[in-house]
């Protein structure tokens, strides 16, 4: 958990948050991360990352992600995160059983005012808590 240590050029953020105990995904487990934003005259890509280990069951992961600006206004989109190919394969890096995928949510985002973003993610699925789900990630860069 924490800012990573050693960023590829052009990352201006990375955090990744462990999920409930036991290996799941609570609706309640409501994660936060707070992005420090200097310059809104670029363009960036916004990922999520999500980690989760073999018997995962499902091919989407729901996700619902709010958006809070500097001067407080809100917005709230919703993303599907294919973790599963159609024949069932998982999708991501695979060490040992556990799996790390990787998902541009906002390929050109921009900002419309420089300070702290504050986003708040947790899953939007049927069932409840999600099984064999680990964690989940916020990555910023910078669009070159």
């Amino acid at each position: 958990m924490g800012l990573l240590g050693c960023q590829p050029e052009g990352q201006i953020y990375a955090e990744h948050q462990e999920l409930s105990p036991g290996l799941e995904w609570l609706k309640k487990d409501i994660r936060e991360f707070n992005i420090p934003i200097e310059d809104k005259s670029v363009s960036y890509t916004m990922r999520l990352s999500f980690r989760y280990l073999s018997g995962f069951e499902p091919q989407y992961v729901r996700v619902k992600v709010t958006e809070i600006s500097p001067s407080g206004k809100e917005k709230v989109k919703e993303y599907e995160l294919k973790v599963r190919e159609d024949n069932g394969d998982y999708i991501g890096e695979l060490a040992y059983e556990i799996w790390d995928s990787k998902h541009v949510i906002e390929p050109d985002k921009k900002y419309s005012e420089p300070g702290l973003y504050t986003y708040l993610v947790e899953h939007n699925m049927d069932e409840d808590p999600l099984a064999h789900a680990m964690e989940i990630g916020v990555i910023l860069e910078k669009v070159e």
